[in-house]
């Protein structure tokens, strides 16, 4: 018999893989199930980037292989969006690195810089990928808890690398799952603890833009950039997730480490592709502003659906998410969720996906238009049993 690598001993098919091969047999059977699940942007990106991608295509120069580094266009255009939205300065030569995708991005990084047996620090809760990749490029995860109490804060003071162990650190603000911003001393807090530590921060900075007024970069820090490098996307802010549009920055010793290894995995993104980013970069806070609307209405409805199934939950919250602790008599968020999806036709996420911490909790995508929202509300208000009993 053909065996597995011994590399995805303990990795499973990612979550939602599963579980959209369910929904979709659900819906084969007539159930039309209404998923508030991925935060997978409905909206599609503004007119001009999409006229960029079509007028593009249809140069007959533009179908050969690309820059491992991408295109300078692309790379000036991220330079002069962090400078404008984050106050960040970038050398778009040497300090930007396009992505085909930040997810993409994760592995690269963990690729580049882990030996078998490092240990690398992972939000718990917090997104997934960042385990699967941890271990798959043979490190061992070591969890910090984010707790609801500390406002999801990473507690640096139970956190030590004393024997140089630790060699690298997700971070992920704004928060997901939770949704939770950075407080006014995290990011110098992170930065001055990487410096004693000797330890590389990687900041995932994909939700910045979504229901937050004041977009934030790790890198803005001083001195960040000798241990911190931050991911960004496009899928999110510029409603562009099928695109697979990433980018990587940093000081330039750690770019230049981890195109070594990206450069022998792909050969880089379509041109047009990367014409049409560096248009949607260019954007300005009226693209922003009107995303949010959106995002901003269908969040109100959201509440009024976990306050049906009653859950507690802040209205505190950045992203495309709304987080929320599940009702005292439920035993897990992955009960609560079977339970409305099978009585209901409606998903929402069990926040044990995301690790331990996240056990007793749901997770709520704005991902989809207000008027299926209120159809899940109408369906869980009459078919869910649970919504009955916490309602009386």
């Amino acid at each position: 018999m053909i065996k597995t690598a011994d590399r995805l001993n303990g990795i499973g098919e990612y979550y939602f893989s599963q579980k959209l091969r369910e929904i979709d047999t659900m819906n084969r059977e007539g159930k039309a199930v209404i998923n508030l699940g991925i935060g997978s942007p409905d909206l599609p990106p503004h007119p001009d980037v999409v006229d960029v991608l079509q007028k593009e295509s249809a140069k007959p120069n533009v179908h050969a292989y690309q820059s491992y580094k991408g295109s300078p266009i692309l790379r000036n255009a991220v330079s002069e969006w962090y400078q404008k939205w984050y106050g960040v300065k970038l050398d778009p030569e040497s300090e930007v690195l396009p992505l085909i995708g930040s997810k993409e991005g994760i592995m690269h990084i963990c690729m580049t810089y882990l030996n078998i047996g490092d240990k690398v620090l992972v939000p718990n809760p917090g997104y997934p990928t960042y385990r699967s990749a941890v271990k798959l490029a043979g490190g061992e995860c070591v969890d910090y808890e984010l707790k609801e109490d500390n406002n999801y804060q990473p507690d640096l003071s139970q956190i030590e690398n004393t024997d140089g162990s630790i060699k690298l650190m997700f971070v992920n603000y704004p928060h997901m799952p939770t949704g939770q911003l950075p407080l006014e001393s995290t990011f110098s807090n992170l930065v001055q603890w990487a410096k004693s530590n000797n330890v590389l921060i990687v900041h995932d900075n994909p939700y910045s833009f979504i229901l937050n007024e004041h977009p934030a970069s790790l890198l803005s820090v001083d001195g960040a950039k000798d241990l911190v490098i931050e991911l960004n996307s496009l899928s999110k802010s510029q409603n562009m997730a099928g695109w697979r549009v990433g980018v990587l920055v940093g000081a330039k010793e750690r770019i230049d480490e981890v195109l070594r290894f990206k450069s022998n995995m792909d050969s880089g993104m379509f041109l047009p592709v990367q014409l049409a980013a560096a248009k949607a970069l260019s954007l300005g806070k009226e693209w922003y502003d009107s995303v949010n609307r959106t995002y901003r209405e269908r969040r109100e409805i959201a509440y009024r659906l976990l306050d049906l199934l009653g859950c507690m939950y802040s209205k505190n919250q950045a992203g495309m998410f709304v987080w929320a602790r599940i009702p005292d008599h439920c035993n897990s968020g992955y009960e609560l969720s079977d339970e409305v999806l099978y009585q209901s036709n409606v998903f929402i996420t069990p926040g044990g996906i995301f690790g331990t911490a996240g056990e007793q909790y749901v997770r709520v995508s704005l991902c989809s238009p207000v008027e299926k929202l209120l159809e899940a509300i109408n369906r869980i208000s009459t078919k869910t049993k649970l919504h009955k009993a916490v309602n009386g």
